[in-house]
């Protein structure tokens, strides 16, 4: 996998509530042909000295499935010690359960249940705010596919002039069944310009955008090649890495490239599908086009998202606990956020620091 960055997994959500027994209820709408929907009941069962233990129920709102994937992220520096009915992992703050051979097929309204033990620090154990299940997040009912807007596909839109270096160069890469939207483009552009203004706000300096800010890429392959050919090891990157490679071969790209910072976005996510940012890049998925499309949640968490993926693209790493910094699960609550000093420091210093004016 030379090719790849060095990515870094995308924190899931914000640990909020402080109860013992408690149920989260969400959903959202996307972009996928079907309906989806989901709800999450997370309750811990029992507590005990440097550890707990935790029941959780998903219960499928939209269109059957045939796996599923439940992601979440702890804010209380709490780790999964044992898990059953499930295969669960931990990559930092964000855990990841994954059906087990008996329990993927979930009917519309079926639930599948599992359980884990872990350990906490004593002084809280907050229920984790928000869980997404295969990539959408939780809300509790269902939503279809949104009306598209004009249905014509555009050429490749590439820049009016030449991308000056040391810029942010960014990409929607649509593939060749999904009709065209402006939304989407206009959208991904206003998460970006957002998120130039933040970095000015906390660092002083920022990046420069080009024009037109987001290079419209009609993809070579259907929707459902980028999400099923296999494209490393986790299926979490398939969709994002086939969309990277695609971008690197059509505009010349490099990874690591010190031309440019690159973001790319892609309409396609399948099962369990993610996204991050490493290495003077940030690729994303199809939640993350459709959240800046204004289709997928409150804004202030797409914005949040880029700031945070943004970070890991300038060199930093996720923060190891809650912090109050975008480098962690406090993203969510943007712009009630800020970079640390260290963080910004770490910035200027790296890499791309000197991309920023």
């Amino acid at each position: 996998m030379a090719h790849h960055p060095r990515l870094l997994f995308r924190l899931a959500a914000a640990a909020l509530a402080m109860s013992l027994a408690w149920v989260v209820v969400l959903t959202a709408g996307t972009g996928h042909a079907a309906a989806t929907g989901c709800r999450v009941a997370y309750t811990i069962s029992s507590q005990w000295a440097g550890g707990f233990g935790a029941n959780v129920q998903v219960t499928n709102l939209g269109d059957p499935l045939a796996g599923w994937t439940l992601r979440w992220a702890f804010g209380a520096g709490q780790t999964v010690t044992q898990a059953w009915n499930a295969t669960v992992t931990q990559n930092g703050v964000t855990v990841t359960a994954t059906n087990a051979s008996y329990n993927g097929n979930l009917a519309t309204g079926g639930s599948a249940s599992f359980g884990f033990n872990g350990s906490s620090n004593n002084a809280s154990n907050p229920v984790p705010g928000s869980f997404t299940l295969n990539g959408v997040t939780c809300t509790g009912g269902t939503t279809p596919i949104p009306t598209a807007g004009p249905t014509t596909p555009p050429p490749t839109v590439a820049p009016t002039a030449a991308p000056q270096p040391r810029t942010v160069r960014v990409y929607w890469l649509k593939p060749s069944d999904v009709a065209f939207d402006q939304r989407w483009p206009d959208g991904i552009a206003t998460v970006m310009r957002e998120a130039q203004r933040y970095y000015r706000q906390e660092l002083g300096k920022t990046f420069t955008l080009n024009s037109p800010v987001v290079e419209v890429v009609n993809g070579d392959h259907v929707k459902s090649w980028y999400e099923n050919t296999p494209n490393g090891s986790d299926r979490y990157w398939w969709s994002v890495f086939n969309m990277q490679q695609e971008l690197m071969r059509k505009l010349n790209l490099r990874s690591p490239d010190n031309r440019w910072l690159n973001v790319g976005e892609i309409s396609a996510e399948g099962p369990g599908a993610g996204g991050g940012g490493g290495n003077g890049w940030v690729i994303l998925c199809q939640h993350d086009a459709d959240g800046a499309a204004g289709v997928n949640g409150p804004m202030n968490r797409w914005h949040g998202g880029m700031v945070h993926e943004l970070g890991h693209a300038l060199g930093l790493p996720d923060s190891t606990s809650t912090d109050g910094t975008p480098m962690s699960a406090s993203f969510y609550n943007y712009p009630n956020t800020h970079f640390s000093q260290a963080q910004k420091d770490r910035i200027l210093s790296g890499p791309y620091g000197s991309f920023l004016s």
